[in-house]
């Protein structure tokens, strides 16, 4: 068969150091072990559809090549960035050629999460009759990128950012190579590499072809942290600003608010603005969590969140970016109460499951003659000119339409005050009734 793994000798050095088979795979052990789906799938000699998930850099399209070349089915590589309808087509013309010489194919659909549902659509009767195994790989989540028509017939396997360690062998793998055998790269050097590349095997390998370059037109042979900084500059971290990494740290960071781990939470909000998050959105956010997730229980948390906003709009970035973090870290360590945002949620809910009952006349605004004539406000008592300012006994619903009482203040900070003095008004009401 075709060896999918041909490579060029000036080829990346990504390409180069491509594994051939899953034993050469670093990283995804929870899929390529022994006893571990794909290994028993490989073992087994039997493909099946699958969908690869998992951010850039960790191995799809190298595991979807290996699983080829192990079946030894015929690899038909499709982008969804750059191939349409047509292309689908000419792939499954290929299919039906390879099936009349008894070889099975597998179509491999790179960033699937682009081709629309027409264009998914177009290949799942295919997929169905078995005329082709499709693999599909994603940076995006399944359940929301792709048709479910498709996700059911297809196994997903979640792939994981590489490890520290992981990375670290990837680096002896490729201070091992004739070329740079010479090289060495110190312990600390290795540590920032690391880290820039964040989990992301080819940009390891990038950054690295790139630095040994580098050295080399210099003559040097020790690749120092001094040597990384200066060449690498400022490397963007991993971050997909619209999709799932960013919706997962956004939902961390607002969790660690609410679990009042303020290191936790500055933890998040610093990942975020490092992986490039607009911090006016970050702001919004954040005012979010102070009436959601505090409340009453604490007013000034609004405060704080407001004027961190305010601030942030009147410094810029990155002076701003400051008082958005003392915001964070407030909200964190602030009392903590839903009861708010509860009774706002269960009050929608009554509105719209109740019919639309008229207001009351003592409740109703006399602002003309006629008005007043037909009694509107005229029973109306004026809490002020009541004792301890409250009229008690008073209604203020619809007729024959009992309050609820869905807030319940908590427990904690400021809303212990307000449930006792609303237990005390409850109290007046309760006296005010008739007795019988």
């Amino acid at each position: 068969m075709t060896d999918l793994f041909v490579r060029e000798p000036d080829a990346p050095l990504a390409e180069r150091l491509r594994p051939h088979t899953l034993d050469d795979v670093v990283g995804q052990e929870h899929l390529i072990d022994e006893g571990k789906p794909l290994r028993v799938a490989v073992e087994g000699g039997k493909p099946h559809s699958m969908l690869l998930w998992g951010p850039p850099g960790v191995g799809k399209t190298t595991l979807a090549r290996i699983l080829a070349q192990s079946f030894n089915a015929q690899f038909l590589p499709v982008s969804a960035v750059f191939s349409g309808v047509k292309d689908i087509r000419g792939a499954i013309d290929k299919a039906e050629i390879a099936l009349q010489q008894g070889r099975a194919t597998i179509l491999f659909v790179d960033e699937v999460h682009r081709f629309n549902k027409a264009q998914q659509d177009a290949f799942l009767p295919y997929v169905e009759n078995g005329l082709l195994t499709f693999i599909g790989a994603t940076t995006e989540n399944p359940s929301f990128e792709v048709n479910p028509a498709l996700l059911s017939r297809a196994q997903v396997y979640v792939l994981q950012p590489l490890s520290s360690d992981g990375l670290k062998k990837l680096i002896a793998k490729v201070l091992a190579l004739p070329e740079y055998r010479d090289f060495i790269i110190e312990a600390d050097a290795q540590e920032l590499l690391v880290n820039t590349a964040d989990g992301d095997a080819r940009r390891l390998l990038n950054l690295l072809e790139q630095l040994l370059r580098a050295a080399d037109t210099c003559r040097l042979k020790t690749l120092t942290a001094e040597f990384l900084a200066d060449s690498l500059g400022a490397q963007i971290r991993r971050f997909d600003k619209g999709g799932e990494s960013f919706y997962n740290q956004i939902s961390a960071l607002h969790k660690s608010v609410r679990g009042s781990h303020p290191n936790a939470a500055l933890y998040w909000f610093c990942r975020m603005l490092d992986g490039g998050t607009d911090p006016r959105y970050l702001a919004r956010r954040i005012v979010r969590m102070a009436w959601e997730d505090i409340g009453l229980a604490d007013p000034r948390a609004f405060q704080i969140a407001n004027d961190a906003a305010a601030t942030f709009e009147r410094l810029g970035s990155p002076e701003g970016e400051l008082a958005l973090a003392q915001a964070v870290l407030y909200l964190a360590a602030a009392a903590k109460s839903n009861a708010g945002y509860k009774a706002y949620k269960q009050m929608r809910r009554f509105v719209a499951e109740n019919s639309s009952d008229e207001v009351p006349v003592h409740l109703r605004n006399a602002s003309t003659k006629l008005m007043k004539e037909l009694g509107y406000g005229r029973e109306y008592r004026y809490a002020h000119d009541e004792p301890n300012a409250y009229a008690a006994g008073e209604s203020y619903m619809p007729d024959g339409l009992d309050e609820p009482d869905f807030y319940q203040p908590v427990p904690r900070g400021l809303e212990i005050k307000i449930s006792e003095k609303l237990a005390w008004l409850k109290s007046l009401d309760e006296e005010a009734l008739p007795r019988g």
